[in-house]
């Protein structure tokens, strides 16, 4: 600074103002500055000048989600960083591959980096009690996607299972009555509650709840897969499916196409997927607004940020039926078995 104040002929002082865009400076002395700074290429120290600074804010957020690479955290993690640039704030996102202990390191180095803020998709089994004193110490938490547990936080969230009710809705009104269902690790909240949603339509209908055509704990497409292909194999095989997260949909069509049988067994998937529509049949999801999540709760962290002290508050999304034409292929009187 000292080197750009040398060469524009002013003060340390108006290179700090014009760095910082703060006002009081001529248009003149700012034209000199930027000039200045220009020829010797300066990059101000971001850290040393918001550390100086009394709050003693950092401009960033810490992002913690379950995988990056699946589409839905990536485009809920591009949706907060879009919200986060236009406040000039960085975001650090990290994938905890549904282990709390990853969580956890996750977020100490977080902490460490002092961020403002912290958006968490918690994993299964985790327990959020340890993260009061950061909150009591005044950095902003937001739960996405998921809830905590053991700590009153903010939180945005889908309608898990009304969009598991509406997919087994949907499929009985096409005349179903046997419907499998695929599901993720049920320590998982989301993966619950679609379980429980799951179950709950079958019982308003009255139709059969049958254990062997009920399979969770599937972690990914080559699982969902392998248990697709268990399930057109049995003696009294499934008309329909029910999978209750993107990666198990695309197992399942990976089965029902290795097997001849995607215009005979239907399919309902949650959440949307990269080329579902362009897919023979194209797959009927039940689809989450990922962006909309991330849009959300990022709105509600910086509410918190620009100091909103109201009591925690809890939004519930209601994911939409797409229809595409997997999802209303009728039952076949005499399903063939899968070899």
């Amino acid at each position: 600074m000292r080197d750009v104040a040398a060469i524009a002929g002013v003060g340390i002082k108006t290179v700090s103002r014009v760095v910082n865009d703060e006002p009081g400076v001529s248009t003149d002395l700012r034209t000199r500055v930027l000039a200045a700074i220009a020829r010797l290429d300066y990059r101000q120290d971001l850290n040393a000048s918001l550390l100086r600074r009394s709050e003693r804010k950092t401009a960033t957020i810490g992002l913690v989600l379950d995988d990056i690479s699946n589409p839905f955290s990536s485009a809920l993690a591009r949706s907060v960083e879009d919200v986060a640039r236009k406040r000039g704030v960085l975001v650090f996102a990290g994938s905890c591959d549904e282990d709390p202990s990853r969580e956890r390191e996750l977020i100490a180095n977080f902490q460490a980096r002092r961020v403002d803020g912290l958006m968490l998709a918690p994993p299964g089994g985790a327990e959020h009690s340890y993260l009061l004193s950061e909150v009591r110490a005044g950095t902003a938490l937001v739960f996405i996607d998921r809830p905590g547990q053991f700590l009153d936080a903010d939180s945005v969230i889908s309608d898990n299972e009304g969009g598991a009710r509406q997919a087994v809705a949907h499929l009985a009104g096409v005349g179903h009555r046997r419907i499998a269902f695929l599901g993720d690790a049920l320590a998982i909240h989301t993966a619950k509650a679609r379980l429980d949603g799951y179950l709950a339509e079958l019982t308003q209908r009255g139709l059969e709840i049958d254990d062997e055509i009920v399979r969770s704990g599937i972690r990914s497409i080559a699982q969902a897969e392998a248990a697709t292909s268990e399930l057109l194999r049995l003696r009294n095989p499934p008309t329909a499916i029910f999978a209750g997260q993107n990666l198990l949909a695309i197992g399942a069509v990976h089965a029902l196409r290795a097997a001849g049988l995607e215009h005979s067994v239907a399919l309902v998937g949650f959440d949307d997927f990269l080329l579902a529509d362009l897919l023979e049949p194209a797959v009927t999801v039940i689809a989450q607004d990922p962006a909309a999540i991330g849009r959300d709760a990022a709105d509600l962290l910086f509410e918190r940020l620009d100091g909103d002290r109201s009591p925690s508050r809890h939004i519930v999304l209601t994911p939409l039926l797409i229809v595409r034409g997997s999802g209303e292929i009728p039952p076949k009187r005499r399903l063939r078995r899968a070899r």
